[in-house]
């Protein structure tokens, strides 16, 4: 494997990271699988590519936020005032969201950022991979530091309390909905941040890029699980972004062993299923020993 795609690797690893903290938020902590995520991550992709067209990439990152906690915020609605079931009320935004992330893009189905200012060629002119890296790495590790904070302060406690044991919460008098909500607002915000500075990386936006985008950042959390088992919150994060990055590096394996590019969603689903299904085997193995 060549240098080059060791690093662009490596930047594609910890961007995506970013994407799978917003699934740890819904899926560990809400313990909620949130399928807006594959909706929510391509309308950060499209808000930040137009945006970028229009020579403005860094508001188009913070107003990608802005439109994926909104999205995040509809599918907290729809479970908590609408009573709809946390799998189907997801589905229901994602599909809501494709017609709606066509609109941005203005009806086209994809865009090219070619040639445009984005936050990688602002900050580093010359392209050079290794300060890609840099400012990858120092988006992820100041994201890591501000979410620890927040899960520490009065609200994030409640929002952890309340995917732990919502019965309690309700009896603390704690507003469990409203708790849901602003966690799913924060999970589809940072996706969509995700999504945003995934698609001035790669210099373009297909309105179909989310597809499969809650495994990526389901394996991301379960290969890093497997491999750093620190239960505190920061050993948490750690593990995300060191399974995001691990995750990345065995697709790019897995395409220099020749499987092909439209054969990485079903590599990847296995790969989730075997992760997932491995402990549960090994504990039936060691009962029946």
């Amino acid at each position: 494997m060549a240098l080059s795609t060791i690093q662009e690797t490596l930047v594609l690893g910890l961007i995506l990271s970013i994407m799978s903290f917003g699934v740890f938020i819904s899926f560990r902590i809400l313990n909620i699988p949130d399928l807006t995520v594959d909706g929510s991550f391509t309308t950060g992709c499209a808000v930040s590519a137009i945006c970028t067209v229009q020579g403005h990439p860094l508001l188009g990152i913070l107003l990608a936020c802005i439109a994926g906690a909104c999205a995040g915020l509809v599918t907290g609605f729809l479970q908590t005032k609408g009573k709809v079931q946390p799998l189907m009320a997801g589905i229901l935004t994602m599909t809501a969201l494709y017609s709606i992330n066509l609109k941005i893009l203005g009806d086209m189905p994809n865009i090219s950022l070619f040639g445009k200012a984005t936050l990688f060629s602002i900050v580093n002119p010359s392209q050079n991979t290794v300060y890609n890296i840099s400012l990858a790495l120092g988006i992820v590790i100041l994201l890591m530091f501000l979410l620890y904070l927040f899960l520490k302060t009065q609200l994030g406690m409640s929002i952890r309390a309340t995917g732990d044991n919502e019965d309690m919460v309700r009896a603390s008098s704690i507003h469990a909905d409203r708790m849901k909500r602003i966690g799913m607002a924060i999970s589809n915000g940072l996706v969509a941040m995700g999504g945003a500075i995934y698609a001035q990386n790669q210099g373009f936006v297909d309105v179909s890029g989310g597809i499969g985008m809650m495994v990526v950042g389901l394996a991301g959390i379960i290969v890093g699980e497997a491999f750093i088992r620190n239960k505190a919150m920061l050993g948490h994060f750690i593990a995300v972004v060191f399974g995001a990055i691990l995750y990345r590096f065995m697709l790019t394996i897995a395409l220099q062993l020749g499987i092909e590019a439209s054969n990485l969603n079903l590599f990847s689903a296995c790969l989730v299923a075997i992760a997932i299904s491995l402990p549960n085997l090994k504990k039936r193995r060691s009962k029946h020993a």
